[in-house]
């Protein structure tokens, strides 16, 4: 979750497919039974409150309970821990699922709105880019907010509205890439004849919005119109639309002598401050949090999994790409652009 975009992509891992111990029938016989003792109409109100409030029923705490009664027996006669619906077996905090993945996500929401004020302080308000980081840190927030409740409750509508979240996040980030990149954003320009100024932009700059637009809707259609969850084309979209975002990143922090891009308006292609750096530097720390997936294993103590870590491992790399965009934006030539 969120986020810079590239760590996104990797939440659509996780599916909602049966594991071994769902299917396991000591499992099942033990469920059946709670759900006869303790499930009759009579009882459905006997749930603590802090369940009752995050959707738990009857039959979602008898599965937990046997979950967690059978991982006990496996630990105690050292067997192999099983996944149950395609997670692990994690301790809840009151109704929370996944305690530590729901902090982290917080983590991350924090960094955002701290990225967010840190530009909204220090650029000033006619930078080209300032809008549009500035709705990429509301975008990064409202990805982290629903990867929260994804984590706090692991339902159907939640694990839509973190996918859908991830995926406008990847998305965006994607087309304020762009923009930066191949300077399609709006230029204000100003006259010393007129004392006035306007904005120019570009049709570019129109086509790509649209464009973008288009696509995240016709992804969300898709997906929702689908009698199933399309996991592997909604992975494919993502890890396709963030390996182009990490792309232009690498072709921006290439050397001076590999440039092929304009890095800044106004100055030849081997202008390349020290900060440059930091881009690739980005995808490279995203790239080793993302393997931290590939590290699956039972969580420690039952709170503690590689995906937890890995929302943790995004905290700092958040930090790290605001002060990458701020040093971007206040590096001299963008007031070079600017007519006068």
């Amino acid at each position: 979750m969120l986020i810079p975009n590239a760590l996104l992509v990797f939440t659509f891992l996780s599916g909602a497919l049966a594991s071994s111990g769902d299917r396991n029938p000591e499992f099942n016989a033990c469920v059946d039974r709670c759900q006869a003792e303790s499930c009759q109409p009579l009882q459905a109100d006997t749930l603590p409150i802090g369940l009752r409030l995050t959707r738990w029923t009857c039959s979602d705490d008898c599965k937990y309970n046997c979950m967690h009664y059978i991982t006990d027996r496996a630990v105690e006669q050292g067997k192999l821990v099983e996944q149950y619906y395609g997670k692990w077996p994690f301790w809840r905090l009151g109704g929370i699922q996944e305690p530590a993945s729901v902090a982290f996500s917080l983590l991350n929401l924090w960094a955002h709105a701290r990225g967010g004020a840190k530009i909204r302080r220090r650029i000033s308000q006619d930078h080209p880019m300032r809008s549009y980081y500035l709705t990429w840190s509301m975008v990064g927030i409202n990805a982290w907010i629903w990867s929260s409740v994804f984590h706090t409750r692991d339902l159907p509508v939640t694990e839509k509205l973190d996918y859908f979240a991830a995926a406008l996040a990847i998305m965006y980030a994607l087309y304020y890439t762009s923009l930066r990149v191949f300077h399609l954003y709006p230029v204000r320009q100003s006259s010393r004849l007129t004392l006035s100024s306007k904005t120019s932009g570009s049709w570019i700059h129109k086509a790509l919005a649209t464009v973008c637009i288009v696509a995240y809707i016709g992804h969300v259609s898709y997906l929702t119109l689908l009698p199933r969850f399309d996991y592997a084309y909604n992975m494919a979209f993502n890890v396709g639309v963030g390996l182009a975002h990490n792309f232009l990143w690498i072709a921006y922090s290439l050397p001076a002598s590999w440039s092929i891009l304009r890095r800044f308006p106004g100055r030849p292609k081997s202008y390349r401050p020290g900060f440059v750096n930091q881009a690739a530097l980005f995808v490279l720390l995203t790239t080793l949090a993302i393997a931290l997936e590939l590290f699956d294993f039972p969580p420690w103590g039952r709170i503690i999994d590689a995906h937890s870590l890995w929302h943790l491992a995004t905290v700092p790399i958040a930090f790290l790409w605001y002060d990458f965009l701020l040093a971007d934006s206040l590096d001299p030539s963008w007031r070079e652009q600017r007519l006068s």
